[in-house]
């Protein structure tokens, strides 16, 4: 199989290639990715050895240059990363989630629809479906009740493809994650951010009481997930990955700081954010039904994460110290 895969410097786009060449020998992969602050080839140092593994720099939204990429290596399938993702971002500025989300998404599609690629898979958020209260969970036949640009770029770009599978019979997917969590994550998100600021004795800010519950999934089971997804998945179907690992933002915090032996007089608490959603959970028993199911516990997961930020400061000290550190509260997407 030949694949494109679109932000695959990010987090869980570069997971997914790493994943996909060790796991397939047959597989071939074009990385598609605009390297903005959250890409960094360092997340790529073992595929860029791989010659089964071509980098380019480059928008999703360059038709031409698109066109070039699927015509050239008669790719089989998109997998579309490539997003912008940081909430708090997009309320300063939605204009370029709409671009970069929407757009691109499009641009993708109509490329994929022109020159025949049989399959795309678009890799969404729970967070299109809004906040749940203390019960229940979101199906795939859950209303799209988006609660921040970020979240209604996404289910935006989502109704984009699930028109290209109605109006033009393209095979599409789309899939809704839960929190991922795992190595490489951008140090703006909650788990790094907090083992971060932790490491140099700061304050961990928290978003008001801390009480928004959040389903976590670690990155390499979400890769799994997509992977089957990509093989398996009927024609237009919506799949949600869910880790069913429900906790509390100050729950995890606490988590962390056990993990690394520091106080939570850390903890900082400061004003939430506008629209914060309390609690997402959502039912991935569709996708379980064709046999997959997360591997690792959140406890593990964590616990291995911290392990991995601890051991590698040089990648997110570099982050920081090129970017300056985030101003965000630790939400984690």
């Amino acid at each position: 199989m030949k694949l494109l895969v679109t932000g695959g410097a990010g987090f869980i786009g570069s997971h997914f290639v790493r994943y996909m060449l060790g796991r397939y020998e047959q597989v071939s992969i074009v990385n598609l990715d605009l390297l903005t602050y959250a890409g960094h080839m360092d997340t790529l140092a073992d595929a860029a050895r791989d010659p089964r593994h071509v980098f380019v720099q480059g928008d999703i939204r360059d038709e031409r240059l698109v066109g070039e990429l699927l015509k050239e290596h008669q790719v089989d399938a998109i997998v579309n990363f490539a997003a912008e993702t940081h909430v708090d971002r997009s309320i300063e500025e939605p204009g370029v989630f709409v671009r970069t989300n929407v757009l691109g998404t499009q641009k993708l599609l109509e490329a994929a629809r022109a020159l025949g690629v049989p399959r795309f898979v678009q890799i969404s958020t729970d967070e299109v479906y809004g906040a749940l209260g203390d019960t229940g969970l979101f199906t795939e036949d859950s209303l799209l009740a988006p609660n921040s640009p970020y979240s209604a770029s996404k289910a935006g770009a989502d109704l984009m493809a699930r028109a290209y599978h109605r109006t033009y019979g393209m095979h599409v997917n789309i899939t809704r994650c839960s929190n991922n969590y795992g190595p490489y994550q951008y140090p703006e998100k909650l788990i790094p951010l907090m083992i971060a600021r932790a490491a140099d004795d700061r304050p961990l800010p928290v978003y008001g009481a801390g009480d928004q519950v959040r389903d976590w999934l670690h990155v390499a089971d979400h890769c799994a997930a997509v992977d089957l997804v990509l093989r398996r998945g009927a024609p237009g179907e919506i799949y949600n990955i869910g880790g069913h690992n429900e906790r509390r933002n100050i729950e995890v915090v606490r988590a962390i700081l056990r993990l690394m032996g520091k106080p939570e007089s850390l903890i900082a608490h400061v004003p939430d954010r506008p629209g914060h959603d309390r609690r997402y959970a959502i039912d991935s028993a569709k996708l379980r039904a064709l046999g997959w199911k997360p591997r690792l516990s959140f406890e593990t997961g964590l616990a291995e994460t911290v392990q991995w930020y601890l051991a590698n400061e040089s990648w997110w000290r570099a982050i920081l110290n090129g970017e300056g550190r985030p101003n965000a509260a630790g939400e984690n997407r």
